[in-house]
């Protein structure tokens, strides 16, 4: 991807920015969007290129047709495990302490390399878990 920013793609980043803790739709980001005037097309043509300049990962939830987005160009994701609530669909970062750890257990006891930043596990928040 260029350093050509148009006012529709600057939208969108910031918009996933503001909502890197979360996977969302296409749908959903053009209707938070409506404001900024950018189509569903707009979206889905920025989408795969922030995707192919690997800013954005595509996720897809079982039992589930619709893709999602997440924003991973942060500080936050670099070299960790990601934790997804099925339940309300957030994203936690596993701390380093414990990313690191688990990730040289698997590595130790299975011999087997994890790629980290490329890691989500799936389960239930604390929050849902209370519900």
């Amino acid at each position: 991807m260029t350093d050509y920013q148009t006012k529709q793609r600057q939208a969108l980043l910031e918009y996933l920015s503001q909502h890197a803790d979360e996977t969302v739709s296409a749908k959903q980001i053009a209707a938070a969007l409506d404001d900024s005037r950018i189509s569903i097309s707009s979206v889905y043509r920025n989408l795969a290129a922030l995707e192919n300049a690997g800013r954005v990962r595509r996720i897809t939830r079982q039992g589930s047709r619709e893709v999602f987005y997440r924003y991973i160009d942060t500080e936050h994701c670099v070299d960790r495990i990601h934790l997804s609530c099925k339940m309300c669909g957030r994203i936690y970062h596993m701390g380093s302490e414990a990313t690191n750890q688990l990730v040289a257990g698997i590595a130790r006891m299975n011999r087997f390399v994890v790629e980290k930043d490329e890691t989500v596990l799936i389960g239930t928040c604390a929050a849902c878990q209370n519900t």
